[in-house]
């Protein structure tokens, strides 16, 4: 598996978890799920996501999305 497929793969989980955490705890979760939206769609324009920089230096696969 590569980083961009890792990186997508956390974003639902996190959007997913926090989604539930909204739902059966508090809905101040949903500031997490707005949080991980908005890095996505900054890293959609920026090419930068904070995520793909830890993986790449664990020794994942780069993919074609995060260089």
């Amino acid at each position: 598996m590569n980083i961009d497929r890792l990186v997508f793969a956390f974003a639902g989980c996190f959007i997913l978890l926090s989604v539930l955490l909204s739902i059966y705890h508090n809905q101040n979760w949903l500031w997490f799920t707005g949080f991980v939206g908005l890095n996505l769609f900054q890293a959609a324009f920026t090419g930068f996501c904070p995520l793909a920089k830890i993986l790449k230096a664990v020794g994942v696969a780069p993919g074609e999305a995060f260089k």
